[in-house]
């Protein structure tokens, strides 16, 4: 089996891999574990999880951070999804509940924070406010957002292959993001770091936010670190002799 996994930021790549990966091209830290570094975004993602099932994937995951939409998660908490929510609030299962146990044993001696499933909710835009968070998470009942793996499920599906989004937490519900996030982020999917700080040159008042959302960011980083030291296991899991409670 050949293991895909898209990751859409270089900072969420560097948790899985020590190897530096151009924007869209196909990495292989693994001789079955492929990745592509997609940038942010349903679109990035989609034709990411494209590339890899052109080139012979068998599987794909999403790797990376989400938002909580649970009040209770924190930063670094890990979340797998069982179902998700697009954002046109189109319910579906993930059908994925094999590799979900084959994963959390995987994961029983390596994890120091909490582990939650749940139903994952796409946005096609980056929700700042954590009252636009706490809405989307009544409206839907799901426990955490990101803006990558519905998109990359759905190509799974579209394939009839398995699915696992591995996310952890770097931007909990009672924080707002600060504005020179969503102003850094260009059309591309891609963070721009000149952008950001002339933001920040110009609103000094984002520091704060910044530096916490940093420290968050740092927490997720460091449950993704844990996660990778098992992935080579994660990814032997074979469908054909998984074990459903």
């Amino acid at each position: 089996m050949i293991t895909g996994i898209v990751v859409a930021l270089p900072e969420e790549l560097s948790t899985l891999t020590a190897k530096r990966l151009e924007k869209g091209c196909v990495g292989h830290p693994a001789e079955k574990i492929w990745v592509v570094y997609a940038g942010a975004g349903h679109e990035n993602a989609r034709i990411a999880s494209e590339l890899l099932v052109k080139q012979g994937a068998n599987q794909l995951i999403s790797w990376g951070c989400a938002a909580a939409l649970d009040g209770s998660f924190k930063p670094g908490d890990l979340v797998l999804a069982n179902n998700c929510v697009d954002a046109d609030n189109i319910e579906f299962d993930l059908n994925n509940e094999g590799w979900l146990l084959h994963t959390k044993t995987c994961l029983s001696k390596h994890l120091t924070v909490c582990c939650y499933t749940g139903k994952l909710a796409e946005s096609r835009r980056i929700v700042s406010s954590s009252h636009d968070k706490a809405q989307l998470g009544s409206a839907t009942g799901a426990i955490a957002l990101d803006m990558e793996s519905v998109a990359i499920a759905r190509v799974a599906q579209g394939y009839g292959l398995p699915f696992l989004s591995i996310r952890a937490i770097a931007d909990p519900l009672n924080m707002d993001l600060p504005k020179a996030v969503s102003h850094a982020l260009n059309d591309q999917g891609d963070v721009g770091l000149s952008k950001l700080l002339a933001y920040l040159l110009w609103h000094p008042a984002e520091l704060p936010g910044l530096i916490r959302l940093g420290l968050c960011f740092h927490a997720a980083k460091k449950t993704l670190k844990q996660v990778a030291l098992a992935i080579d296991a994660i990814a032997r899991f074979n469908p054909q002799n998984a074990v459903i409670p």
